[in-house]
C-alpha cells in the first residue's frame, strides 16, 4: 500500500511540475554567434597574410602591431563574450 501510495505521488508531481527544454535562450545563441565572430576575426587577423618570398623574414610584418596587439586582444574579447553568454541567465525563466 505504502509503495503504490507513493508511486501515485510521484506521478502526480510529474504532471505539475514544469519541465526545462532549453538550456539557452535566443539571445544567449546570439551572444554566442558574435563571440565566435570576434574569435574568428582576431585568430583571421594574428595569422595575417601569405609572404611574397617565403625564404625572407620579414620582422614588421611578423611583429606588427595588429598582430601583436590587436588580433590578441579580440580574441580574449570572443572568450569573455562567450563565457558571458554561456553564464547569461534565460529570460524565459
Amino acid at each position: 500500500m505504502y509503495l503504490s501510495h507513493r508511486i501515485l505521488i510521484m506521478e502526480k508531481n510529474k504532471k505539475t511540475t514544469p519541465v526545462k527544454s532549453n538550456l539557452f535562450g535566443k539571445e544567449n545563441y546570439l551572444w554566442m554567434l558574435i563571440g565566435a565572430v570576434v574569435l574568428s576575426l582576431g585568430f583571421f587577423l594574428m595569422a595575417g597574410g601569405k609572404s611574397n618570398d617565403p625564404k625572407v623574414f620579414d620582422t614588421k610584418e611578423v611583429y606588427s602591431f595588429t598582430r601583436i596587439t590587436i588580433a590578441p586582444a579580440l580574441i580574449v574579447l570572443g572568450f569573455i563574450i562567450e563565457i558571458i553568454a554561456i553564464m547569461k541567465k534565460n529570460k524565459t525563466d
